[in-house]
């Protein structure tokens, strides 16, 4: 039986540079907003021209990731929710309710975990557990700790391997923390509220740690289900 093996092509190095930004992206390293180095310090840091690391910037630019602003520098993009997040237009053609969205996360962040307990590698864990740490000196700082919360859910998607939920679970954070904030401020409002979930992480975690798919699916959906519950229980 002949067998239709491709030849291997050695990747480029754009795409390593590419490839190696948008993962920071992906994962939360770098947040929406956030500026990236210059060209000439990322080329310095990769050991790479600056006219690959041109190439690689102009690639996420086209893809929306990032964004050149004139004479400031490149940043993350955040995304403008009321026009151009596709889940935003969705919400409100479809006059649905944070509990609609929360329900729909729950299903997209149970399978993401419980696939991430297969596929996370070591990048992938200790990415998660940087977050968790920084949510942690948030908390003892006496802020909200979002960021760090929303990099940590990054990076369970980012650990689940699957590009296509990645790019999904973007536009749902973006949302969430950037586009309706104000709405899941008043859940952090509560320290034991913060508490609670800084725990429900934890657990999250050390089940993805332990390979456990069915411990990281239950640990997940404890966890959004603690926040759809208090959502439900504010609107009585």
């Amino acid at each position: 039986m002949a067998i239709p093996i491709k030849p291997i092509k050695p990747k480029r190095i754009s795409d390593q540079v590419f490839d190696q930004i948008r993962e920071f992206i992906f994962r939360g390293t770098l947040k929406p907003g956030e500026q990236l180095m210059t060209e000439r310090e990322l080329a310095q840091a990769m050991n790479v021209s600056r006219t690959t690391v041109r190439d690689a910037i102009q690639r996420l630019a086209a893809m929306g990731l990032i964004i050149q602003k004139q004479g400031q520098g490149t940043f993350v993009k955040a995304v403008d929710t009321a026009r151009e997040n596709p889940l935003a237009k969705a919400m409100k053609a479809q006059n649905a309710t944070l509990n609609d969205l929360l329900e729909v996360r729950m299903g997209l962040e149970c399978n993401a975990a419980s696939l991430a307990a297969k596929r996370a590698d070591e990048d992938d864990i200790t990415a998660m557990g940087k977050s968790i740490d920084e949510m942690q000196t948030e908390i003892e700082s006496g802020r909200l700790g979002t960021e760090a919360d929303t990099a940590f859910h990054m990076g369970i998607a980012y650990a689940a391997k699957n590009p296509l939920h990645i790019l999904i679970m973007r536009n749902f954070y973006d949302y969430l923390f950037l586009g309706i904030g104000e709405n899941l401020a008043c859940l952090y409002e509560d320290p034991e509220n913060i508490h609670i979930i800084f725990r429900q992480h934890k657990g999250i975690l050390a089940s993805i740690k332990a390979r456990d798919p069915d411990k990281a699916y239950a640990a997940m959906k404890e966890h959004i289900n603690f926040v759809l519950e208090f959502f439900k229980n504010r609107e009585k």
